[in-house]
């Protein structure tokens, strides 16, 4: 059962890397770029300091945390525990595969960008509560993964259980966060004369 799964990942990896062109070469690594999204980013924080103030402080450390335990987690859980190679790693089916930029560490199973993003996003879509909030952060985090299949860094499966480990990490430390800030550490809003 195992193998099976393995060769349709592949075979799912091998259709999806196949799928490019010159200009999606420069979108997905522009999607997977670290400072890529600084400007989202800074939006973000706005929308966050609008709301909270001086107590935003807390909310991002919150946030900072949710990327620190679903970054070393996919690494320490996964990676390291699995040793699944990336397939640009993967002498069975490197030289079939649509490479983009760099091929990153050894081992790929699961994608720490995917993690990442999907934690951020579903714990901001939790501090937002807005409808269309939700949606744009998922389909920003889904866009960020999806480029790390098309660059050939990452199978499907990479960033399918990724995704799965970002809104686990994301909901966690949504109800951690939002009890011990919420009812210990905001500050009293001064009252309106």
């Amino acid at each position: 059962m195992i193998d099976y799964l393995v060769k349709l990942d592949t075979e799912l990896f091998l259709y999806l890397n196949s799928l490019h062109n010159p200009f999606w070469d420069g979108v997905m690594q522009f999607a997977s770029g670290k400072l890529s999204w600084l400007p989202l980013y800074l939006l973000l924080i706005y929308f966050i300091a609008r709301r909270y103030k001086w107590n935003t402080i807390w909310w991002l450390l919150a946030i900072a945390v949710v990327v620190l335990v679903a970054d070393q987690l996919s690494v320490h859980l996964f990676k390291n525990v699995f040793m699944r190679l990336r397939p640009c790693h993967n002498p069975e089916i490197s030289g079939l595969i649509h490479l983009v930029g760099g091929c990153g560490g050894k081992y790929g199973f699961v994608s720490s960008h995917a993690a990442n993003t999907f934690g951020v996003a579903v714990f901001l879509s939790m501090l937002y509560r807005h409808r269309w909030a939700t949606i744009g952060l998922l389909l920003w985090a889904a866009f960020v993964s999806y480029s790390r299949i098309y660059l050939g860094v990452h199978y499907p499966a990479d960033v399918l259980v990724a995704a799965l480990l970002g809104i686990l990490v994301g909901s966690i430390a949504w109800k951690v966060s939002s009890y011990l800030i919420e009812k210990h550490w905001l500050n009293e809003q001064p009252s309106q004369k």
